[in-house]
């Protein structure tokens, strides 16, 4: 990128009235997370799905929660651990700073696609971010026989994956009360059982972002790591 364009993005960003922060799986790279572009990027980082001959979407689609529990469980447990013992890096400190700075203007907004909970974990505020995947740091159960999500901590902490296998060691998640396996409450593909309510609470807030931006206000999209091959965030930009 030329200086020139670099210039003008940061004069855009310093005159906004209001900044609307997009990521995907890209953002998390420099944290050291991988963004699972193509099958080999997804079996570089699980080489068990390489000899399944398995690609991300297969394998994060719900089903698996029936048919293979611990297979399911395995490769959750696993994104769950990684992203739960990774450090945002320092660039969330620049976005949240440039935010701030619109405080006393028309505010900001985060639309992330990504389900690692780094936005939370750098102090974002939760009433400014939309996690329109959901977050591994909540549950469900599979079998919805509520619209109850709990917080994945205290299911999670402890239960570990077999590195070989990538399969969940012992009894996996359950729903607190059904007793039915539990699941991240997360939109994966084929996904027709996904809890929104915790996603509509966080469209409300957005909403209301959205309607405090009068016509003449000045708004920078900021869209960062988001690709085409899941085009939310690049359509909401």
């Amino acid at each position: 990128m030329s200086n020139a364009l670099i210039t003008a993005a940061a004069k855009a960003i310093l005159e906004a009235d209001a900044l609307f922060l997009t990521s995907g799986a890209g953002l998390g790279c420099d944290s050291g997370l991988p963004d699972f572009r193509g099958p080999e990027g997804f079996w570089k980082a699980y080489p068990p799905m390489k000899k399944l001959e398995l690609s991300f979407p297969s394998v994060s689609t719900p089903h698996w929660f029936e048919d293979d529990p611990t297979f399911a469980w395995g490769f959750w447990l696993h994104r769950y651990h990684l992203y739960n013992g990774t450090q945002p890096h320092e660039g969330f400190d620049i976005m949240k700073k440039w935010g701030e700075s619109k405080l006393g203007k028309k505010g900001y907004f985060v639309f992330t696609s990504n389900v690692d909970g780094h936005f939370e974990k750098k102090g974002f505020p939760e009433d400014r971010v939309i996690e329109c995947h959901g977050s591994v740091h909540w549950l469900q159960c599979s079998q919805i026989c509520s619209k109850d999500i709990w917080s994945s901590l205290k299911s999670l902490i402890g239960r570990e994956v077999d590195p070989q296998t990538f399969r969940s060691i012992g009894d996996v998640p359950r729903c607190p009360k059904c007793g039915k396996i539990a699941r991240p409450n997360v939109l994966m593909f084929e996904d027709f059982g996904w809890v929104r309510n915790r996603y509509n609470r966080q469209y409300d807030n957005l909403t209301k972002f959205k309607r405090g931006i009068d016509l003449y206000d000045k708004v920078a999209v900021v869209e960062i790591g988001a690709g085409e091959a899941v085009p939310t965030v690049r359509e909401t930009s």
